[in-house]
């Protein structure tokens, strides 16, 4: 088996490599809404759908045919805390891109998980090199609490934009809220522009803690 691409995410090397209001943590915390669903690797299958000349539903072992890359990175909660210096196994979205092809008016991807969660990206985001689909965390196969047997790691936004168990991809041409943007939380999401909530939720936020 060749050995993995290593990639190592732009943002370990910015200046200001911890965002504003973060707080370093030595593991990486359990925090998802509802039960953890109960997915078997074997049974597994990501369906890759939209507006890309060849959509597919590709199972887990033969997603770990395509290359693979082992990623180095920091992931920034929205709540405040940062786990430094993790390493994700899998393969990247750039891969994704190659493999399916969207079509030229394809500018965002949904994400989507069990319980009809999704998040939303930007195709710019979904295409910066350090975006993996991860099989794997610290060497050892991702547990189910952390998003096994995939997660989508998106270290340059805050981490609820990294989707556990993802199920699907979907290329649109039209942006859509996900589950968490629905609910307050800021369409984008940059941790060094403290993009924690949509303006309006900000503003709510900023009113009630007026004396």
């Amino acid at each position: 088996m060749e050995k993995p691409e290593r990639i190592i995410s732009p943002d370990i090397l910015r200046p200001d490599r911890l965002p504003p209001g973060q707080t370093p943590v030595d593991e990486l915390p359990v925090l998802h809404e509802g039960k953890t669903p109960d997915i078997s690797p074997l049974e597994w299958s990501l369906n890759i759908t939209g507006m890309v000349e060849r959509p597919m539903k590709i199972t887990l072992k033969q997603l770990q045919f395509q290359p693979t890359v082992e990623m180095f990175a920091d992931v920034h909660c929205v709540e405040g805390w940062s786990k430094m210096d993790t390493v994700w196994t899998g393969v990247a979205g750039r891969r994704i891109l190659e493999i399916t092809k969207p079509q030229p008016s394809a500018g965002f991807v949904i994400v989507h998980a069990p319980g009809d969660f999704t998040a939303n990206l930007t195709l710019e985001d979904f295409s910066r090199e350090d975006v993996v689909f991860a099989w794997q965390y610290g060497a050892q196969a991702l547990d189910p609490e952390h998003g096994g047997p995939l997660r989508l790691v998106v270290p340059h936004l805050y981490f609820w934009k990294s989707v556990k168990w993802v199920s699907g991809i979907e290329f649109c041409s039209e942006d859509r809220p996900g589950f968490w943007e629905k609910a307050g939380y800021h369409n984008h999401g940059d941790p060094w522009l403290e993009e924690r909530f949509s303006p309006e939720k900000a503003r709510q936020q900023a009113s009630s803690d007026k004396p």
